[in-house]
């Protein structure tokens, strides 16, 4: 069944997370001139949509995903104008803008919050989900997602407010009508103003249950329980998602992603089952550490083909291995060292390999690698700074709470993007608000634009093969059996025409099996490429290879 935004299919989406893309100024803060500055890259990748994460005004506790004035630019980002710009640029290119709404909670600094403490019966006092102590202490024993309780007292009301994450970003009361109004309100006046979606951040927990039990999780070493089991993705919440697509996303056909908390494929196909009309496709939240302990080439296999079984008669994927939150791609799934330029090409047709829309996260597609760090103090990200003070009171040393803190760290990803090899990668003139990984001086843009080999052109081609080949943006998936967890074979076939592509997942050869060996195919990419392409049956290291058939 084909969605009636079929738009949405042939998208090829680019995530820039503003902080660290270019900065214009020489603050040392990526910002929106920047941006403007560097579409030139964005247009000769090819990609045809922009996904900024928040550019709303904030005091940066979390980095914007703590948003004080839905309606304003951050200052360090730039003006309205500049945003104006910046969209009306993108869409002279052909570049949808998507842009990243945080409305599970807002910053504990926006208008409506500062109304809302002040006492128990101004007009904004709903707004937020506010509970008496009990027993002179928390409402319940809930954790925040990013360490102790999850409730912060408030003097002028003689009342706890309930924050999932941050004690500065309080969690909105989406029980509450004015609210809702007032958030779809603000979606609709970006729309009109040129916005052609929404990335919609930590969505699944908007409805929470009115008596607030205990959670019966084991609690952490500050001796509070998260209580995710109690919270996510609740009926009430799945109700409210609803509402926003028939008051914002269907009336002015906008594309949507949802993050979604979700612990299968079919707990997220709830969320973009067409019938279920709420998003177009969902982006799983996956916490860093879980993925690094738990992440093989035999799961992820076998996710690809529960996530395509569950919505292949009605619904749309996004595929992604990377963004803001996560480790770099190729240092977690692939090999940054050895075979560093032909792991990221192996990730990249992979990806590119299968239905649904590809993102691209800033960096990717020039192999940026993870960041290590030597201290503590030089992290940003409050998750990592959690985690070492949990490995911390847990009886751990300094140094076994830093190597945890490194591994999960979302600064993995932050770190600015690598433009060339002169000072501060061309990133700024001024001190980087994160450190840049010392490796720029190799890993950078002007040393690949230029290569034909290089992993940037091989993404390059990758888009433009997506573009004029329906079997990759259309076309139905079937992977066949080749008697190894490592090496994955996926064939694309739509209309009369079929793709069909080997990757080895792995630092060691392997062999396609004789029967799936096309007779006939044309080699249409290959990782190795720069070594002469591929030379089969036998996949050296990390190799991918795609046949047209």
């Amino acid at each position: 069944m084909e969605q009636k935004k079929d738009w949405v299919k042939d998208l090829i989406v680019y995530q820039v997370y503003p902080r660290s893309f270019q900065d214009s100024n020489g603050d040392g803060i990526g910002d929106i001139p920047g941006i403007l500055s560097r579409l030139d890259h964005l247009s000769a990748l090819g990609i045809n949509a922009l996904w900024l994460s928040p550019v709303f005004r904030s005091p940066n506790d979390d980095n914007g995903y703590d948003i004080s004035g839905y309606r304003e630019i951050m200052d360090e980002f730039g003006t309205m104008e500049d945003w104006d710009a910046l969209c009306a640029e993108c869409h002279k290119r052909g570049i949808k803008v998507i842009m990243d709404l945080v409305v599970n909670h807002s910053s504990d600094e926006h208008p409506w919050f500062l109304e809302s403490k002040t006492s128990r019966d101004n007009p904004k006092s709903d707004y937020y989900i506010w509970r008496d102590p009990k027993n002179g202490k928390e409402p319940n024993n809930w954790a925040s997602v990013f360490g102790g309780s999850a409730w912060e007292f408030v003097p002028e009301r003689g009342q706890y407010y309930y924050h999932l994450f941050s004690k500065k970003q309080p969690d909105l009361n989406w029980a509450n009508p004015a609210l809702r109004e007032e958030i779809f309100s603000m979606m609709e006046w970006w729309v009109k103003k040129g916005v052609d979606g929404f990335r919609v951040d930590a969505i699944s927990y908007l409805d929470k249950p009115q008596d607030f039990p205990d959670s019966a999780e084991p609690p952490q070493p500050d001796g509070y329980s998260f209580s995710s089991s109690l919270i996510n993705g609740r009926p009430g919440t799945h109700a409210y998602i609803r509402d926003m697509n028939r008051r914002v996303f269907s009336p002015y056909n906008v594309m949507t992603v949802g993050e979604v908390a979700s612990k299968d494929a079919e707990e997220l196909a709830r969320y973009v089952n067409t019938d279920r009309e709420e998003f177009d496709m969902a982006i799983p939240f996956v916490a860093p550490i879980v993925e690094i302990n738990t992440w093989s080439p035999k799961k992820m296999k076998q996710d690809i083909q529960n996530d395509y079984d569950a919505l292949k008669e009605n619904g749309w994927w996004a595929r992604f291995f990377s963004n803001h939150d996560k480790p770099r791609q190729v240092s977690l799934y692939g090999n940054d060292k050895e075979y560093w330029e032909v792991s990221a090409k192996m990730l990249a047709m992979l990806l590119h390999s299968l239905p649904g829309t590809p993102f691209v996260y800033q960096g990717e597609e020039i192999g940026m690698t993870n960041m290590r760090f030597p201290y503590i103090e030089d992290y940003n990200d409050p998750d990592a700074k959690n985690t070492y003070h949990q490995h911390i009171l847990a009886g751990d040393t300094p140094d076994v709470a830093l190597k945890e803190a490194q591994m999960i760290s979302r600064d993995n990803a932050r770190t600015p993007m690598q433009w060339n090899a002169t000072e501060n990668a061309g990133f700024t003139t001024g001190k980087p608000w994160l450190g840049i990984n010392p490796n720029y001086t190799k890993i950078n843009a002007e040393n690949q634009k230029n290569d034909p080999h290089s992993i940037f052109s091989c993404y390059k081609a990758l888009i433009a093969l997506r573009k004029s080949s329906p079997a990759l943006s259309r076309g139905d998936l079937e992977i066949p059996e080749t008697g190894s967890d490592t090496l994955f074979a996926l064939k694309r076939s739509y209309n009369g025409e079929t793709l069909l592509s080997f990757h080895n997942f792995s630092a060691e050869p392997s062999k396609i099996p004789a029967a799936l060996v096309p007779q006939n195919g044309e080699v249409l990419l290959s990782s190795y490429d720069r070594e002469g392409g591929y030379t089969g049956p036998n996949l050296r290291p990390y190799e991918s290879v795609i046949f047209r058939v």
